[in-house]
């Protein structure tokens, strides 16, 4: 499988320092223009990262994010426009006036829509964040959901939406690991991961594991964040390119990308069946436009700065993913897939 060459986030401190002094090498006045526009973001990130704890594990840093940040997503975001229940890119339709809520909305109608998706009688709702995704599936279909998270202070939230939406009963949610999750083999007839996938350290046990639990006859939706598919020849990205996901992984406690090439192979290995891709990059642009905007604002530093460090350096890298879906580098993939019938 082609992807960036990255140290773990659970690197030794050291092993981080390395990578801190391998960017700020790349983003020297020789560097490219894009990486150019971002050194003065990158001097902020340099401040805030001492006061950032160390995490022994990657799950832990994920779930400490998470508990630390959601909060923040969900009163400021939800109250400037967004939907802060949804904690995902939006769908914009070329032409139309920007809503924010309703794009994150229609980013659930639309992946549903396009997966092929009419019934479901039980979902799961891998990286469920605070449930908005399956709780909108239990009043789209009246189906079952369960959902995990690496964040007790998510999976609690989640639960209290789901009180509060009278859902309770429908919808569940709990803190598992994704890679190892504590349900019986052909549990769900759909499987759905909205940009969770990113977080995954070993994705090939991802997409095993999304088997594993899909009933047969089931389907299985990936919603993620990508890298390009690497041109014909081409080993690795380029060097400013791997700079600039460098730095997204370390805000946002993510592993090494991969290409959405890379999935279709993994689901073709785990005997998956009628798989689909597809790319909605220009379909997403305007989010984060949206959300650095929100972020700006007096309620939004304030909720920043009461939220710790870790969610600080996670808004000062906001605009690296506006400038990798500008050039390229970064892509927002979907595939879906079936696991054959018995």
């Amino acid at each position: 499988m082609a992807s960036i060459a990255r140290a773990p986030t659970t690197a030794s401190p050291s092993a981080r320092a390395t990578r801190r002094r391998a960017r700020r090498a790349a983003t020297t006045p020789s560097a490219s223009a894009n990486e150019e526009r971002t050194t003065s973001t990158f001097e902020l990130e340099r401040v805030v990262e001492p006061l950032i704890a160390e995490t022994k594990t990657l799950n832990e840093g994920i779930a400490k994010f998470y508990d630390e940040s959601s909060r923040v997503w969900e009163d400021v975001w939800g109250s400037e426009g967004g939907d802060g229940t949804h904690m995902h890119h939006g769908y914009y339709r070329r032409g139309e006036p920007v809503n924010h809520a309703k794009a994150q909305v229609d980013m659930i109608e639309e992946s549903l829509r396009w997966a092929g998706v009419r019934e479901v009688k039980r979902v799961l709702d891998v990286g469920c964040g605070i449930g908005g995704s399956s709780r909108h599936m239990v009043r789209k279909y009246g189906c079952e959901a369960e959902g995990v998270t690496l964040s007790p202070v998510q999976a609690a939230r989640a639960n209290a939406l789901a009180k509060e939406e009278g859902v309770e009963n429908m919808a569940k949610y709990r803190v598992a690991d994704a890679l190892n999750m504590p349900f019986e083999d052909g549990s769900f007839d759909f499987v759905w991961s909205m940009e969770s996938g990113e977080h995954m350290p070993d994705k090939k046990k991802f997409v095993d594991e999304l088997a594993r639990v899909c009933a047969p006859g089931g389907r299985i939706l990936i919603v993620t964040w990508c890298h390009r598919t690497l041109e014909p020849g081409q080993s690795a990205l380029e060097p400013a390119e791997r700079v600039l996901l460098d730095r997204i992984c370390d805000a946002y406690y993510l592993p090494a990308w991969c290409s959405i090439a890379d999935y279709k192979a993994l689901a073709e290995d785990a005997g998956l069946v009628d798989i689909e891709t597809e790319d909605w990059s220009e379909e997403v642009k305007p989010f984060w436009k949206g959300v650095i905007k929100t972020a700006l604002t007096l309620k939004g530093v304030i909720g920043l700065l009461k939220s710790g460090a870790a969610t600080l350096r996670g808004a000062l890298v906001m605009p690296l993913m506006q400038t990798g879906l500008a050039t390229g580098t970064i892509k927002f993939n979907l595939i879906t897939m079936r696991k054959p019938p018995l």
